[in-house]
């Protein structure tokens, strides 16, 4: 079997305090960003919304003032 090794390019701690290992820069802050705008249709889940969207707006902060950072 055939595995590459994934290299971490760099480390964020995210809003529960666990490192969260990067290896595609651009691809996290894509992932973070349309994460971030996620809302479901049901009502029942605004507060698990609201939980969520305060997690991946923190993590796209995150990753873009890393990016700004090695520009």
């Amino acid at each position: 079997m055939n595995k590459k090794k994934m290299i971490c390019l760099f480390k964020v701690t995210d809003l529960h305090g666990c490192e969260i290992e990067i290896t595609n820069l651009n691809e996290a802050i894509k992932i973070a960003k349309m994460y971030k705008g996620y809302r479901h249709k049901k009502k029942n889940l605004s507060e698990f919304d609201g939980r969520q969207n305060a997690y991946w707006s923190d993590m796209y902060e995150k990753l873009k003032a890393i990016k700004n950072h090695n520009q």
